[in-house]
Formats: structure tokens, C-alpha cells, sequence
């Protein structure tokens, strides 16, 4: 099980990166870095690149809608290049209100643009002139479309690698189908092992039987904090706001994934309720309606013996890489954390 960690996106970033050396050292073998509406990710992984040697690094994640395909493609390459082949492309849909909100953007048909995205991409990283002619994107452009002049290219620079892993964030039940059938890693938010069989076990199952061999197998990335010791339990409260931002605020009523990932996890009163109260912006009680269960079984939190429990969990349910994100009060702290759970996922 490889151990990755998400770098955040919300301040000091340059010091975040200065003490990533010490994780790479400490074993940490990915580091995602988030894009959301703040700074662009794309100059920050190539400030990582500069800055590590060993360390894979990862878009998590690149929204499909405010860069073309080829865009995405070259974004790609070019992080790949600089970084001597650690690069990952995470991508996803995200969701209407920032795609919207923030981009301008119509959020439509986000199954059938990711399968096309993809496809484009791996022609792009081939060095294949780029023709498609698909439902939603057209290049060159057609007949009748802009100037007329449009011709199909290919990549000018030969990029490092030609396969260059591509990993989608999907919960919905159609989108883990996709994933599973046409990309390299999948990553779920709030994966809680002992549910995720139920919640997503038919659409892996009928993605897998239309993947191509030549693939290799899914890497599952499960997202878990981290906190080890006999005094830690009340960490677990720290996920509180962000599950409730998630499952009550992260979309309108009737159009929030996150909520529809909690009910089918079997909180469908808690999730209601969660979601009236946020949207009523009332955020204290909405996170305090956050299920205790819910947030002990997506965490690593708690003393050595039960971190070692919920590991073994992770990974009996396909978990491949563990993004943590550890919970201590200064560096050296945080360090002893990730060279810790790679010690103990090594073990399993």
C-alpha cells in the first residue's frame, strides 16, 4: 500500500513544500495537491518538481470543464517532463457550483466529456495527430465552425512517457463505472471500507469486466486522517466542518453528491438534516449532526493497535494508496506520523 499526502491549497504553501523533503526521505511516495478556486495547482506540482527528487506527484484534482482536452493533455506532458516521469493526472467534474460559479462554464454531460478527455489525452501523449469526433468535442473543428483553418496536430515535444497514469475522482455510481473501466486510479472522497463494497461494489465490478488488460490493475486511493496514540480520539471532531461543508453545502437541494454518498452510506436522516441546516447557515449544528460512526470509520485515529485495524480494513476492501493527512501540532510531530502508518501498511 503506497502512502501519499495532500498538500494544502489554502496558505503557506512554500514552507508546505520546503518540509516536503523531509516526508520524501520519511518514505511519503505521492503528494496531491489540490486546485479547487485558489491558486492554480499546475505552477505549484511544477514547484514540487524542482524541489524533490523521488516523490510522485499528483493533480487531485484538475476539473474537466476550464481547460480543453489538449490542454489538460499538455499540462500533462509538461508536469510530466519536469518532474522525470513522477507525474499523475487526477482529474474529475467537480461540481455546478464552481464549474458555474466560478468558471463560467455550463456543468454538462460530466460521464461522457471525462471518456472523451481521456481518450484525447492518450492520442496527445502518443504523438498522434488529434482527431476526434466526438459528442462533445470536435478537433479540428468541423465544417461550418470557426475560420475553416483549423488543422489536426500533434504534440511537438516527445513527452517522457506516452502512458502517463490518469486517476479520476468519482463517487457517483456511473462515474465509478467509467473509472473502473477506462483509468489508471480511481480516488472516492469519505471512503469508509466496510461500506464501500455495497456503495460501489456493482459499478467496479461492471467497469472492470470492460477494462482493457493492458491497463493493469485499478489503484484505489482511500483518503484517511491520521493520528496515532492513546490521546488522540478527539481529532476525530477536526473532520466535523468539512463533512458538513461536503454533505450540506457542496450543492443545492436535490443536486449534492457528497449528500447522496451519505445516504447510500445509510445516513439518510442524518444527511437531511445536515443539509437543511447548512443551507440554512447554521454551520455549527449542521457538524454537529455529522455522524460519530461516519467519522471514526474514515480516519485513522486512535492508539497503534486500532490504526493497525483500520489499516488492515483499507486495504481487505482494495485500497492501494492511502492519501493521510497528518494531525499533529509541529513538523517533526506530522514526519514521525507518515514514516509511522508506512512502517505499518509495509506490515500487512
Amino acid at each position: 500500500m503506497r502512502i501519499g499526502m495532500a498538500l494544502s491549497y489554502s496558505g503557506g504553501f512554500k514552507e508546505t513544500v520546503e518540509e516536503l523533503a523531509d516526508y520524501e526521505k520519511a518514505g511519503l511516495d505521492i503528494v496531491y495537491v489540490a486546485e479547487a478556486y485558489s491558486f492554480d495547482a499546475v505552477s505549484q506540482m511544477g514547484y514540487i518538481a524542482a524541489r524533490t527528487e523521488r516523490v510522485e506527484i499528483a493533480s487531485g484534482i484538475l476539473n474537466i470543464y476550464s481547460r480543453t482536452p489538449t490542454a489538460i493533455a499538455q499540462t500533462a506532458a509538461g508536469l510530466d517532463y519536469v518532474s522525470d516521469g513522477r507525474f499523475t493526472l487526477g482529474i474529475g467534474a467537480s461540481g455546478p457550483q464552481v464549474i458555474e460559479g466560478f468558471h463560467g462554464v455550463p456543468y454538462t454531460a460530466p460521464l461522457g466529456r471525462t471518456r472523451e478527455i481521456i481518450e484525447i489525452c492518450r492520442k496527445v501523449w502518443r504523438r498522434e495527430r488529434v482527431q476526434h469526433d466526438g459528442r462533445y468535442y470536435h478537433l479540428p473543428l468541423p465544417e461550418g465552425q470557426g475560420t475553416g483553418l483549423g488543422k489536426a496536430l500533434k504534440l511537438i515535444n516527445h513527452p517522457v512517457r506516452a502512458d502517463i497514469p490518469i486517476m479520476v475522482a468519482a463517487i457517483g455510481p456511473k462515474n465509478v463505472e467509467l473509472t473502473a473501466e477506462i483509468a489508471n486510479g480511481w480516488e472516492p472522497i469519505f471512503y469508509v471500507p466496510e461500506k464501500a463494497a455495497d456503495v460501489w461494489g456493482a459499478s467496479l465490478a461492471a467497469g472492470k469486466a470492460k477494462r482493457d488488460p493492458a491497463l493493469g490493475e485499478l489503484d484505489v486511493v482511500g483518503q484517511s486522517p491520521l493520528a496515532i496514540g492513546d490521546d488522540v480520539k478527539g481529532f476525530l471532531e477536526f473532520g466535523r466542518p468539512m463533512a458538513a461543508l461536503y454533505i450540506g453545502g457542496m450543492g443545492a437541494k436535490g443536486k449534492n453528491f457528497y449528500n447522496d454518498l451519505a445516504r447510500r452510506y445509510g445516513y439518510e436522516k442524518e444527511a437531511e438534516e445536515i443539509q437543511d441546516l447548512y443551507l440554512d447557515g447554521k454551520k455549527d449544528e449542521a457538524a454537529a449532526k455529522v455522524p460519530q460512526e461516519l467519522l471514526e470509520k474514515m480516519s485513522l485515529i486512535g492508539p497503534e493497535a486500532h490504526v493497525r485495524e483500520r489499516l488492515a480494513a483499507m486495504k481487505e476492501s482494495g485500497v492501494t494508496t492511502l492519501n493521510v493527512a497528518p494531525i499533529a501540532g509541529d513538523h517533526k510531530s506530522r514526519l514521525a506520523l507518515i514514516e509511522k502508518v508506512k512502517e505499518m501498511a509495509g506490515g500487512l
